[in-house]
């Protein structure tokens, strides 16, 4: 039963594909939520009074990001009738977390759950190698077709690369308590980091590793396989 819920492994027949730019959107759509949803928070607050009672923009953009990523969750199912590996780990750590976060009224929970999810990543990446499973193909499928061994490098650096942003968020949201001081700057430097800064980081490490994309394709990009 399991089988037929989780998306199916790279290259496997019967696995259902969905639009890159959907999938895309899905995953990424959440992380723009939240980023809004702190930025205007206040806003929000006034206009709709039930979600001032949440607390601050950081728990008005905890609740909406838990919200998003169900949608996100949901759509995915509604189209393929699976629900793709890596947002389910991440979307059930932002309802633990998010969930603490609003009970407990303590933004930790929340700042944690990039660091943890990440971790978590990097676990179910490296360790999946161990047993001879790139999972990362789980989720680049639908994007490009790479052979076995390709499929296993890349998931060993994008393993080691989760385990970067693991740190460096931690990192960067101690630096911003220790330079503003806990409150809603220090809140807003680590979440304008947490979308503007990791998404440039992720796209470079992403064109970092095109060549080695090209030598292991099944299928060319854009031009004959090297």
């Amino acid at each position: 039963m399991t089988e037929h819920i989780i998306e199916r492994e790279p290259n496997k027949p019967g696995r259902k594909e969905m639009n890159p730019l959907l999938k895309f959107a899905l995953e990424l759509g959440p992380l723009l939520v939240f980023f809004f949803a702190n930025s205007r928070g206040e806003d929000l607050a006034a206009a709709f009074p039930v979600l001032g009672d949440l607390g601050g923009p950081l728990f008005i953009a905890t609740a909406l990001f838990m919200g998003a990523m169900v949608i996100a969750l949901s759509v995915s199912w509604a189209v393929t009738r699976t629900l793709p590996i890596m947002p389910l780990v991440s979307g059930a750590v932002v309802l633990v977390f998010g969930g603490l976060t609003l009970w407990l009224q303590d933004e930790t929970f929340i700042k944690l759950k990039p660091t943890i999810v990440n971790a978590l990543f990097a676990a179910v990446l490296l360790g999946g190698l161990f047993f001879g499973k790139s999972f990362l193909g789980y989720v680049f499928d639908q994007a490009f077709k790479l052979d076995d061994e390709g499929w296993r490098k890349l998931t060993f650096r994008w393993g080691l690369f989760f385990v970067f942003l693991a740190v460096v968020n931690v990192v960067v949201w101690k630096a911003a308590d220790a330079y503003y001081g806990p409150g809603q700057i220090a809140d807003d430097a680590w979440v304008d980091f947490k979308v503007w800064g990791i998404m440039p980081i992720t796209f470079v490490f992403m064109m970092t590793q095109i060549g080695l994309i090209k030598r292991h394709s099944l299928e060319p990009l854009g031009g004959k396989k090297e």
